[in-house]
């Protein structure tokens, strides 16, 4: 994913979290905000926490899920940054299961987001 289609930065973070809204399943919480430039595409944060997993369990899971977002792009809403954050119990189940399960989940939680 292009470094532009990425929030990196920490205050980036900070406004989404504070002034954005969520929503949550069981393995995924998705925060977003509308910016002020709303013809820029959508950019996406990721935080997964410690308690996930190992280091390599954390970025694998980091690594899928741009990839699924990625696919996703054209369906996003543009000119909102996003934070999608990973729960305890996703990457345990994500091992056992196959792309199209994590495609579902993450469909799951942008079909609450949009509604």
């Amino acid at each position: 994913m292009h470094r532009r289609y990425r929030l990196t930065r920490s205050h980036d973070f900070d406004a989404v979290y504070r002034r954005g809204r969520s929503v949550s399943t069981r393995f995924l919480v998705l925060y977003w905000f509308p910016r002020e430039d709303e013809s820029e595409e959508p950019r996406l944060g990721l935080a997964v926490p410690k308690r996930v997993g190992s280091a390599a369990d954390r970025n694998r899971a980091k690594r899928r899920l741009r990839e699924l977002w990625r696919a996703r792009l054209e369906s996003i809403p543009t000119g909102c940054d996003y934070v999608l954050v990973v729960r305890p119990g996703f990457v345990e189940a994500a091992e056992s299961r196959d792309a199209d399960w994590l495609g579902e989940r993450l469909d799951e939680v942008l079909g609450k987001a949009s509604a």
